[in-house]
């Protein structure tokens, strides 16, 4: 095993909207009309993890991603419109300012979703360099819409930005730009990681694409490419933007110096014709269901993580902000909670446990579930999208090994489950009292 180095370069690629079922590591591929094997190539020389969890949508996953800290805390409930307060307060610390004051160059290619107000681009965040969108990939559709008024909502652009420079709009971003945005975003990467591996610095890229988001369009040059329509079109071009990459590190010698990570913000698409799925899990994101939670999460490093490891061990997204931070030798923050737990030592392998258990899961600012080992505790009962019961009188509890698709309460048999779940939910909310959560929209002093 070769030595490691001290500050070994990070890349993070984020597929938006890709369901655990979809890949053909994980069950999908060919049987999804989109076969992906660049993606299933990648899972075979790392580590694929089965039960990696993630926030209910966009802006929760990646605020958790970006500071280590579930959103409840920091305000980042859900997507608002533009122009408004939204995403991380500039009190957050970001994963990018950690590993910058470590000496990374840093760069965010893709989708933001964490601020769209001077000092909340990923410039103004611990990034060097930016391009992509700062809001949302929906905003592609507006100005093909009837009825589209740019003088009372102002039109969507792609962005970039430098580190001490105000960020700027480069063109609108429209149904055009939303088929070529994803080739761009590899493209810059590409050149970023070759332009530092060439200096001899290390470097951070974070690549959060936009596919799988609605609306789904491939690029032109994979449009009709699987016959089975546009999302499958996209799925094998995202599929091929992940191998560009792959290739790219491993053609420039760096694949040992790098830790790759690629994995989704969310669960499946549930917007009809763009309709995902979770493999066996129940629900889409927007709920606390298992196909909401769990989604692929794939880990290369040759030499330190064995090819070829398989793990139903769960991790939360929090846990990517201290694992890296680690990685790069970055010291956390002292004067917060941070919900992150560093899992280097499971992902290389030194120990075969998870160093979590469970987590508390709120959609808002309402819990909804808490996953404990086997068990998952409903507080609130909503299976599919806008479809649900409310809070519940006696909440629901299922066993996701013996009950994956979470149809069977069987909490009458198993109260004493709800000794240990309470206690992980007393401990988290008692520590709000110590640390005040931040309220949506709180503006930055």
């Amino acid at each position: 095993m070769p030595s490691p180095s001290s500050s070994p370069n990070i890349v993070l690629i984020v597929a938006d909207n890709l369901g655990w079922g979809e890949l053909g590591c994980y069950g999908g591929g060919a049987l999804r009309g989109a076969p992906t094997p660049n993606i299933d190539a990648l899972a075979k020389q790392g580590l694929l993890l089965q039960n990696f969890n993630v926030e209910s949508d966009c802006v929760p996953t990646r605020s958790a991603l970006m500071s280590g800290r579930h959103p409840i805390r920091t305000g980042c409930l859900q997507s608002v419109p533009p122009g408004l307060p939204q995403g991380l307060t500039r009190r957050e610390i970001t994963l990018a300012q950690l590993l910058s004051a470590r000496g990374y160059a840093t760069a965010h290619y893709g989708k933001w979703h964490l601020g769209d107000v001077p000092g909340r681009f990923p410039s103004d965040r611990g990034f060097d360099e930016w391009y992509g969108i700062p809001r949302t990939t929906d905003e592609s559709q507006f100005t093909s819409t009837v009825g589209f008024d740019p003088s009372v909502v102002e039109l969507p652009w792609i962005m970039r930005g430098r580190s001490g420079e105000p960020s700027e709009g480069v063109k609108v971003y429209d149904l055009e730009a939303r088929r070529q945005i994803d080739a761009d975003l590899v493209d810059m990467s590409i050149g970023f990681m070759r332009r530092q591996r060439e200096a001899g610095k290390p470097f951070f890229l974070y690549l959060p694409l936009v596919h799988l988001h609605f609306p789904t369009l491939p690029h032109a040059e994979f449009a009709g490419r699987t016959g089975a329509g546009d999302f499958a079109d996209s799925m094998v071009e995202m599929d091929h933007r992940v191998g560009q990459v792959v290739r790219a590190l491993d053609e420039m010698g760096a694949a040992e110096d790098t830790l790759l990570i690629f994995c989704s913000d969310n669960g499946p698409e549930f917007r009809a014709p763009y309709r995902g799925t979770a493999g066996p899990w129940s629900g889409t994101y927007h709920t606390a269901m298992e196909g909401s939670l769990r989604v692929p999460f794939i880990a290369r490093w040759p030499g330190r993580i064995a090819p070829g490891r398989v793990s139903n061990e769960i991790v939360h997204v929090t846990d990517l902000f201290t694992t890296l931070a680690g990685v790069a030798g970055a010291e956390l923050p002292q004067d917060r909670p941070i919900d992150g737990v560093d899992q280097l030592p499971f992902l290389l392998g030194e120990q075969e446990k998870s160093a979590r258990e469970g987590f508390p899961f709120y959609i808002k600012n309402e819990l909804r579930a808490v996953k404990w080992r086997d068990w998952k505790l409903h507080f609130y009962w909503e299976p599919e999208v806008n479809e649900g019961k409310g809070k519940l009188e006696s909440p629901y509890l299922f066993n996701t090994t013996r009950d994956p698709k979470e149809t069977t309460d069987v909490l009458v048999y198993n109260t004493w489950v709800l000794g240990p779940v309470l206690k992980l939910v007393k401990a988290f909310q008692d520590s709000f009292a110590r640390h005040p959560n931040t309220p949506p929209g709180q503006l930055d002093d």
